[in-house]
This record gives structure tokens, sequence and C-alpha cells, in this order.
């Protein structure tokens, strides 16, 4: 299944940490509506300097109501949600992650790592 232009070309720009022009690009997108361009939004909101992070997780929330076990946007915005201090929430994604991917995938690893940091710094 071959993915949207848009949607690889947004990719590859986070990738290149082009979060500005990932953010002009998924703006001019005609596909609005999917979990998938509500999350790469809110993480492009949440990466570029300065970060956006009030608005990144209202496309976070977005995308999870789209798609409530969206798991890049269930680990993008705990990782939000770590960095706002609230581990509480944080740790309520990652329940939510762990019955979207119960076989232990890459998301739900990288979100755990990131609780047990903040953990280790709170």
């Amino acid at each position: 299944l071959a993915l949207p232009s848009w949607l690889s070309q947004a990719k590859q720009l986070i990738v290149d940490k082009k979060f500005d022009q990932a953010i002009n690009l998924l703006s001019q997108s005609s596909d609005k509506q999917s979990a998938d361009w509500h999350n790469l939004m809110g993480f492009s909101l949440r990466k570029k300097s300065p970060p956006d992070l009030t608005n990144a997780e209202v496309f976070y929330k977005a995308a999870l109501a789209l798609d409530p076990l969206h798991r890049g946007a269930l680990e993008y915005y705990g990782e939000l949600l770590l960095i706002r201090n609230d581990l509480t929430g944080a740790e309520a994604l990652l329940n939510r992650l762990g019955k979207a991917c119960p076989m232990d995938c890459e998301e739900y690893r990288d979100l755990k790592a990131g609780i047990a940091s903040f953990k280790l710094r709170n």
C-alpha cells in the first residue's frame, strides 16, 4: 500500500528536522481528515523551534479522536505530557499504547523509556 505523496514528503521533512517546512506542506494538503495528518502536524509543531505545545496537543487529540489506538499519536502525546510534567497523563497513554500494540512495539518502548527517564530526573 503506497503512502500518499504528502505523507511520505512530510515524513522525510520531519526526518530531516525541517519542521516548519513539514507544517507548511501539511497545511497545503487536501487530506486533513486522517489521524496520520493530525499526528504529523502535532509532531512538527512540538518539535519546531520554538515548540508550539498548545496546538500540538490539539492535533494529537484530534488524531486520537479519529483513531483511538493510533500508536504514533499515543507515543508523541505522552511525550508532550512529560514536557508538561504530567506523569499521570503520560502513563495513561502508555497504558492505551500497550493495548494498541500488545506485542510490544517501538512506540510503546519509546514512551516507556521516556517515562523512566522522566522519573529519574524528577
